[in-house]
């Protein structure tokens, strides 16, 4: 059976929900590699060098192509659905993320060449970073799972200030939410709470 546009954008309301499990707890505090990574804006960048101060980063699995099948048991991982409603979620917010002052990165361990039909396919403003060698990924130590004999990145958030990681969201749910509460944070950082 095939999915279309709307099946990518929609996340079926019995979808398990991801626990923390401490995963993340190492990233507050732990400065940002000089790894280049290739992006969907071309050539390779590294998130150490972003001339921007404060530089926030999502992390998701891997999206799906239009007509094409979500895969037999991936529904069923906690967290893993939601990676198109994710990347929209920081596109509609990346006005108010610049206004902010953040310069943002999605970052996936998908290659550049399918990064970039999602990223033309949702008009994304900002680069996509592909970690398909996983140097950030485990320079990062950043918490992963397989599916098919595949590593691919679990879904989490972080901003980084003047090169180090300053907030992390983990676990993200919904996909769809972690945008805002980005923004909440970058508003008020003592005071923005994570929904619960």
């Amino acid at each position: 059976m095939s999915q279309g546009p709307t099946q990518l954008h929609s996340i079926p309301a019995d979808l398990p929900v991801p626990t923390d499990d401490g995963a993340a707890d190492h990233l507050s505090g732990m400065r940002l590699p000089d790894i280049e990574l290739e992006a969907t804006s071309g050539g390779a960048l590294s998130l150490a060098r972003v001339r921007s101060e404060i530089v926030v980063v999502y992390c998701y699995p891997r999206t799906g192509q239009p007509d094409v099948p979500i895969p037999a048991g991936w529904d069923a991982i906690p967290g893993a659905r939601g990676c198109t409603p994710h990347n929209v979620a920081f596109r509609d917010q990346h006005a108010q993320l610049t206004l902010l002052g953040a310069a943002v990165f999605g970052l996936s361990t998908q290659t550049t060449d399918y990064q970039q039909e999602m990223a033309q396919r949702l008009a994304l403003p900002y680069p996509v970073l592909s970690d398909a060698q996983f140097r950030l990924t485990d320079a990062l130590r950043l918490p992963t799972f397989d599916f098919q004999g595949v590593r691919l990145l679990k879904r989490l958030s972080f901003v980084a200030v003047d090169g180090a990681i300053v907030h992390v969201e983990y676990p993200v749910f919904p996909p769809g939410a972690d945008a805002g509460r980005i923004v909440n944070w970058l508003r008020d950082p003592r005071g923005a709470k994570r929904d619960a």
